[in-house]
C-alpha cells in the first residue's frame, strides 16, 4: 500500500511518521521548498502533548517552551489547567516550527519521504498529480491547509463564512516583556495577544474594529502599537518587527473528511478563529486518529468500517471546536462596556464551580474529549514501572490484562494488570470488561489471531 500525504505541517508529519513506523510506503508533498518559521501557532495543549509522549517526543518539547497552567482571559477570566488528570496538566507556549522540526525527523528517520517544492495539481485513480509528475497512491491525505489543493481535487465544499477580517500578525522585540508568559486581553473594539518564541522575538497577534483592512494593505509596526496598547493597556515597548501581515479568519468545515480513497486532516477540513489556540491541535489529533486506522488496512487486519471511524469520531470534534473558539472570539469582540462587565461577572462565577472549570479545561485542552464507545484513556504506571505512553510507542494496540493471548503479537503490546482493558493507539479505550468476553473483543478489534 502507498499513501500521498498532501502538506508537511504538523498534520501531515504526525501522520507520515506514523505511518512509515507501520511499514507503509509514504511520500509527503509540500509546496514549500524551504521550512519557515513564521506559524501562527504557539500552543500545544495537553492532549496533543499525550498524543507526542505515545511517539517519545513530548519531553524534547517540552524542552523548548514554557508551560502555562492558568489561562487568563479577558482580564479576568481564568481557566486553571493545572488540575488536568495529564501529564501534561498546562499549555505548552512554543511556536509550532518546533514541533514540526521534531515530527520531521522522525518522519525520516522512520523511512518517510519528503518532497518539497511541489504543487498538486490534481488526483487521478491510483495517483497524485504534481508539476508534471506523478506520484502512485492507494490512499491519499490532505492536510494542504485552508487552500488545500486536494479538496479542490475532490469537489468538496467547504462551507462557512469570515468572521474576523484584518488580523495583524509581527514579530517583534520588546523593551519591557509581559509578567506572564501569554498576555491576552479585549476592550470590545480592539484585541491583542503577545506570546514568546524563546529567542528574544515574540508574535503579536492584534485586532482592530476600527480599520478593517484587506489583508493585502501594507501594515507598519505604529497600527500594531496602537492596538497592542488599547487592548493591553502597554505596547510593552515593541520595536524592530522582522516580519508583518494580515490575515482573516473563516470559520469553515467540510461535510464529509473522507471520500473514498482520499481523507481530509487539519486545516483542510476545518478552520476556525485562533481563540484558544484549537488550529494545530485539533488537527494532530486528526492525524493521530487516522494513522493507525490506514496502516491496520495496509496491514490486513483491519475490521470491517474502521475507517469510517474516522468521520463519526473527528467530525463531531471539529464541529466542537467551532463551536467553542467561536464563542470565545464573539466574546472577546462585546462592543459595550455593560455586555463585557456582564461577561466577566457571569463568566467568573461560572469558572468558581469546580464542575464547570473542569469542563471547561477539559474541554479547551482537549483532555475532556472522547469519542462514542472510545473514551481517552488515562496515562497509567504499570506493574515494572513502564507508562501506558510509553507502550503505545510500539504503535499498536495495548492490551493490560493478567496474561498475553495467542495470536496477537504482532498486532499489540501486552502489559500485566488485573483488569482488562484493550488500548487504542491513539490512547482511547476500545474495551473492557472481563476475561470471558475477551476473544470475542480481540476479534472485533483486531480481526482474527495468526
Amino acid at each position: 500500500m502507498k499513501t500521498v500525504v498532501v502538506g508537511a505541517g504538523p498534520t501531515g508529519l504526525l501522520l507520515a511518521g506514523d505511518l512509515a513506523a507501520a511499514g507503509v510506503e509514504v511520500t509527503v508533498l509540500e509546496r514549500r521548498s524551504t521550512d519557515s518559521n513564521l506559524t501562527r501557532a504557539f500552543g500545544v495543549h495537553a492532549r496533543t502533548m499525550e498524543h507526542l509522549d505515545a511517539r517519545g517526543l513530548a519531553d524534547e518539547l517540552v524542552a523548548t517552551g514554557q508551560p502555562v497552567s492558568k489561562l487568563r482571559l479577558f482580564n479576568s477570566l481564568k481557566v486553571d489547567l493545572g488540575t488536568l488528570p495529564s501529564r501534561f496538566p498546562y499549555l505548552l507556549i512554543t511556536p509550532q516550527y518546533n514541533v514540526e522540526k521534531l515530527l520531521e525527523q522522525r518522519a525520516l528517520d522512520l523511512g518517510a519521504r519528503i518532497v518539497r517544492g511541489v504543487t498538486v495539481t490534481g488526483l487521478e485513480p491510483g495517483a497524485v498529480l504534481a508539476d508534471g509528475d506523478t506520484y502512485e497512491a492507494d490512499t491519499v491525505v490532505g492536510a494542504d491547509g485552508v487552500h488545500s489543493a486536494v479538496r479542490e481535487a475532490i469537489g468538496m465544499p467547504f462551507p462557512g463564512k469570515a468572521v474576523l477580517r484584518s488580523i495583524m500578525l509581527a514579530d517583534v522585540r520588546l523593551t519591557d516583556a509581559p509578567s506572564d508568559v501569554l498576555a491576552v486581553n479585549s476592550v470590545g473594539d480592539a484585541f491583542a495577544f503577545v506570546a514568546p518564541f524563546g529567542d528574544g522575538w515574540f508574535r503579536v497577534f492584534a485586532w482592530d474594529q476600527r480599520s478593517q483592512q484587506p489583508d493585502s494593505a501594507p501594515l507598519d509596526l505604529d497600527e500594531v502599537r496602537d492596538v497592542t496598547r488599547r487592548a493591553l493597556g502597554t505596547d510593552f515597548g515593541m520595536k524592530e518587527a522582522r516580519w508583518l501581515s494580515r490575515f482573516h479568519s473563516d470559520e469553515r468545515q467540510v461535510p464529509h473528511y473522507r471520500q473514498g480513497d482520499v481523507f481530509l486532516a487539519g486545516d483542510a477540513a476545518h478552520v476556525h478563529s485562533p481563540a484558544g489556540g484549537q488550529g494545530m491541535n485539533t488537527g494532530l489529533q486528526d492525524a493521530a486518529n487516522l494513522s493507525w486506522k490506514l496502516a491496520a488496512v495496509a496491514q490486513g487486519w483491519a475490521p470491517e468500517g474502521l475507517l469510517d471511524t474516522y468521520q463519526s469520531e473527528r467530525h463531531p470534534v471539529g464541529e466542537l471546536v467551532l463551536r467553542s473558539s467561536g464563542g470565545l472570539i464573539r466574546l472577546a469582540m462585546l462592543h459595550s462596556r455593560a455586555a463585557r462587565a456582564g461577561r466577566d461577572l457571569l463568566g467568573g462565577a461560572l469558572l468558581h464551580v469546580p464542575t464547570i472549570m473542569r469542563k471547561a479545561a477539559g474541554t479547551v485542552s482537549g483532555i475532556g474529549i472522547d469519542y462514542p464507545h472510545a473514551p481517552r484513556q488515562p496515562d497509567l504506571t504499570l506493574r515494572g514501572g513502564a507508562r501506558l505512553y510509553e507502550l503505545l510507542r510500539a504503535g499498536r494496540h495495548v492490551l493490560l490484562a493478567p496474561s498475553a493471548p495467542a495470536g496477537y503479537d504482532d498486532r499489540l503490546v501486552h502489559a500485566l494488570n488485573d483488569r482488562f482493558v484493550l488500548v487504542r493507539p491513539d490512547g482511547h479505550t476500545a474495551w473492557a470488561g472481563t476475561e470471558r468476553d475477551l476473544p470475542v473483543a480481540l476479534r472485533r478489534h483486531l480481526g482474527p489471531p495468526r
